[in-house]
Formats: structure tokens, sequence, C-alpha cells
């Protein structure tokens, strides 16, 4: 039998925010393939981007990059105009994501994007690297739903791989992977990793206010989820759920208080 390869989509975003008259405002912005940046109306003094996968979702073989800098004194929020979709890919192949986040000093940045859905067959490596000055700020986010559950989808065949590292003053910060290969489904329901979860979030807080979060947001967890103070202004949230809807009930109202209620629109449609 002949397999036939696939299309390859391919996709590079390189943006970075500096002050502005009115607030913060592109300083650079390049972009090429099937990734673009997107820019609604400014709020609240900060530069909003909204990231666009034109291609329509990620199988094997697709590349997309994103460079996203905060310069000194700027404050940028980047999110998803929606969930991304990790395709099923043929044999050998494989979807590879690599986000570069920079926050200069006196910067603040906010990673919001939506979730990343995995299909049965999927096979995606991605990873995020962010470089901190001392005092900037970053929130981020990255939502995991495991199949589409209200299509009855159940992940036999899965090949994920997610690494996040934060590193500040050029020191490791934060470092945090997950793997999974193989049966996810079978994996998922055993009580010790996730007892029959599907779908999960991670959040992490760097910001001189992160102890202050902490209690507000134990309030908000269920069962399945928990907050804890790695460092005096580092604070870590990891989150279980049924499904999506059910991690959104939780996951938005948290992200709202880390935004000061400027969760960027995408996330309330």
């Amino acid at each position: 039998m002949t397999v036939t390869a696939q299309p390859r989509a391919a996709g590079h975003v390189r943006l970075s925010a500096g002050p502005g008259p009115r607030g913060s405002a592109i300083a650079r912005l390049r972009q090429s393939g099937a990734f673009k940046a997107l820019f609604p109306r400014p709020r609240d003094g900060a530069l909003d981007a909204i990231l666009v996968n034109t291609a329509g979702g990620i199988t094997g073989g697709d590349r997309f990059e994103a460079d996203i800098q905060a310069e000194p004194g700027s404050h940028l929020r980047v999110t998803t105009q929606a969930a991304e979709r990790a395709y099923r890919a043929q044999p050998g192949e494989r979807g590879r994501v690599t986000n570069r986040l920079g926050v200069a000093p006196g910067a603040r940045l906010d990673w919001l994007p939506q979730e990343t859905i995995l299909y049965d067959g999927a096979a995606l490596d991605r990873r995020l690297v962010a470089d901190l000055a001392p005092d900037a700020r970053l929130l981020l986010v990255e939502p995991l739903v495991f199949g589409r559950a209200a299509m009855g989808e159940v992940l036999r065949a899965v090949s994920f791989r997610d690494r996040i590292e934060i590193r500040r003053a050029g020191a490791p910060l934060y470092l945090d992977a997950l793997r999974f290969e193989g049966d996810l489904a079978a994996h998922l329901a055993r009580p010790a990793v996730a007892s029959g979860a599907g779908a999960m979030a991670s959040v992490i807080l760097v910001a001189p206010e992160a102890e202050a979060h902490l209690a507000p947001l134990r309030a908000l967890m269920p069962a399945t989820g928990g907050v804890s103070l790695i460092g005096a202004d580092l604070l870590a949230l990891r989150l279980l759920a049924p499904d999506s809807f059910a991690l959104r009930r939780v996951l938005v109202p948290v992200l709202g208080r880390l935004t000061d209620g400027s969760l960027p629109r995408s996330w309330m449609t």
C-alpha cells in the first residue's frame, strides 16, 4: 500500500511590543506562511495580539513558530482565535510547534492561548521557552483537551510531547514536561494519573503579587485542581476536568482574576 504524503503547513510570527503614545504598541512584526497575527482595538494600555493558524489545524510534518517579545515597559497579551487542533498524522510524521517568549525589564507578557485539542492519531511536539528579565512579569496558560468528547472520540493512539521552560536572567526558574504515547484513554483512566479526566490546564504566574492570589485561587478550585506557591513570586496551578466545558467553567474566572478582568474577548465566545 502506497501512503501519499500530506501537504505541509508552515508558519512563523515574529512580534515585539514597545511603549507607544497611548500605551503599548507594535514595535516589530513579521509573519509568513499559515500563521498570522491580528490586532483588535487596544484596551487598558496593553497591546492585544490574536494568533491565527490559517491551515485550520496541525498534522504530521507541519511546523509553526512564534517569537514574541515584550520590550521594556510594555504590556503584551497574546491569545488565539480559537482552539488549536492536532489531527491524525501519517506514520513517521510529527507536527512541531515552537514558541519563544521574551519579557524585558519592567514589561509584562500574558500568554493566553485557547485549548489545544488532541485527535486520535495525533503526533505533536510542542515547546515553549520564556526568558524573563529580573523584574519582568509573565502570565502563562496552556489548556489541553483529550479528544472530542461530544463525538464519542476515544484516544487510542496518540503521541504528544510538551515542554515548558521559564528562565529568569538566564537561570532556570520553572520546568514542566509532559509525554503521552500510545493508548492515552487507558493511561488517563488510571486513578493515580487523571482518573478519567478529559481536559487539563496549567497556569503559571511570575509576578510580585503572586502570593496574594494563592488563597483566592484555591477557593475557585474543584477537588481536581491545585495551586502552589513555588517561590515568593512564582505561582503554579494545575487543573483536571471531565471535558473542555467543565475546564472553562473554572479556568475563565481564574484567568479573569489574573488579568484584572481583561481576558481577551476570544475567550468569551
